[in-house]
């Protein structure tokens, strides 16, 4: 259908475009040209704003495709009628083709065309998410370059598709699982995030994870602590957000799965605040229960002025979000190796607490966009393998570890765990990730 639709774009954007050409050969009077004109331009304007023929013209995933296929059809026929312009001027002028209607056929080509590719490029940049920021820049900026342009359109094309199949099939696989909701488990879900961020402060801190969890039946809560504060603090508004979430739905206990620093809040609020009667399990993603060594050396090394104005500008940025009371030194002093240490020694796990960790690793510095693209070479010195801003070792914590990554050179960086950039990664889903790791939590009885 898809291919239909293009084949008879094509042909409409083809007789617009070389419309008084075909008029003059047809001998048409001027009301029979008129009437044939306005029906084209009718449909052309119908073309532009339901350019394919099924359902869902008018959501995300129906505009980012429209964009592609006006995109397509403007290539193609723009490069036709590049061909067919010069075929007239050497074939056709003076004799069979006036000039004034030769000079018209360029205007309507170019006129039609950028409608076209003005309409399509909308569509996809303000509708695609894997796009990115890279490709929306390199093509503002270069879009008028000869030859570089095609290629950067072939480019965005190819990511747009690929980004509408990905979203199709995992919409298909959940229309299939809704019925089982694979992920409502016997406690429902609380998410915690890590430092220097909110859960939903302007954008989700979990990306597009929650929504896939809910579409699959879990009942989902966020843990709601400040971003930037010492490790007891920050727990001990986690326990109470818990504590209130206990209480006002009745479920006696909740799934813990926290990320980064918030993992070692978690445990700090389940074995040291008393919160552990009321969590199933905690599992903790890419969290540096063994501390971040370049930390330590970090805060050895930099001067104490830098520190401080970096820590200022962190605290000021912070109370802008919603922090009562950040304390960038407090956060960061608290991942340090020593101070990880000191903290494992002091914090048990709690015997009727499901402990598990999951870890990722970076393939190399563009497994990620900046920052983590540099910290990555800086962590590499302490921890060859890393994910940006952790190594592997020290990620592992309770029964069960695991250490992902993807196919290929990409890797999986720090940030790539909660769908920081919501990019899709060829060899690891990390929305169906969850949905695995939410599942298995409901086969153990959580």
């Amino acid at each position: 259908m898809i291919r239909l639709g293009k084949l008879i774009g094509f042909i409409l954007v083809m007789m617009l475009t070389n419309f008084w050409v075909i008029c003059t050969y047809l001998q048409m009077g001027w009301l029979g040209s008129t009437a044939l004109f306005l029906v084209l331009l009718l449909f052309f304007i119908v073309l532009n704003v339901v350019p394919l023929w099924k359902k869902g013209n008018f959501s995300r995933l129906g505009v980012l495709l429209g964009g592609e296929t006006l995109v397509e059809i403007c290539v193609i026929t723009f490069t036709v009628n590049i061909a067919l312009t010069i075929c007239y001027g050497f074939l056709l002028l003076p004799d069979r083709l006036q000039v004034g209607t030769y000079i018209l056929q360029i205007v309507l080509m170019l006129l039609f065309s950028g409608v076209l590719i003005i309409n399509g490029c909308v569509r996809m940049f303000f509708t695609s998410v894997q796009l990115g920021i890279k490709w929306r820049v390199l093509f503002f900026l270069l879009w008028w370059v000869p030859a570089i342009n095609l290629i950067l359109l072939w480019k965005v094309c190819r990511i747009v598709r690929e980004e509408y199949a990905f979203e199709m099939e995992k919409r298909a696989l959940n229309e299939i699982r809704k019925q089982n909701e694979s992920c409502k488990t016997r406690y429902p879900l609380v998410l915690v995030h890590g430092v220097f961020f909110r859960d939903q402060k302007f954008f989700n801190y979990w990306g597009r994870i929650p929504g896939e969890l809910l579409r699959n039946g879990a009942v989902v809560y966020y843990g709601e602590q400040q971003s930037a504060a010492s490790t007891e603090s920050a727990a001990a508004e986690l326990k109470e957000r818990i504590l209130s979430i206990v209480q006002e739905s009745g479920c006696g206990k909740v799934n813990i799965i926290a990320h980064s620093k918030g993992g070692l809040e978690a445990r700090c609020a389940i074995s040291r605040l008393g919160l552990a009667p009321y969590v199933a399990s905690l599992t903790t993603i890419n969290t540096p229960h063994r501390g971040c060594a370049y930390v330590d050396w970090l805060l050895e090394k930099m001067p104490k002025c830098i520190c401080d104005w970096i820590a200022n500008r962190y605290n000021a940025a912070l109370r802008r979000l919603g922090d009562d009371q950040p304390d960038f030194y407090a956060a960061v002093s608290d991942l340090t190796s020593r101070r990880c240490e000191a903290f494992n020694r002091e914090t048990e796990d709690a015997p009727e607490v499901y402990y598990q960790s999951v870890g990722s690793k970076m393939k190399g510095w563009t497994s990620a966009p900046f920052p983590q693209n540099v910290s990555y070479l800086l962590v590499r010195h302490f921890h060859r393998e890393n994910d940006g801003l952790v190594g592997p070792p020290a990620m592992k914590w309770g029964e069960n570890f695991h250490v992902l990554t993807a196919s290929g050179r990409r890797g999986i960086s720090h940030g790539d765990m909660i769908d920081l950039n919501r990019q899709n990664i060829r060899g690891f889903d990390v929305r169906e990730f969850y949905v695995w790791l939410v599942r298995d939590l409901k086969k153990q009885g959580y």
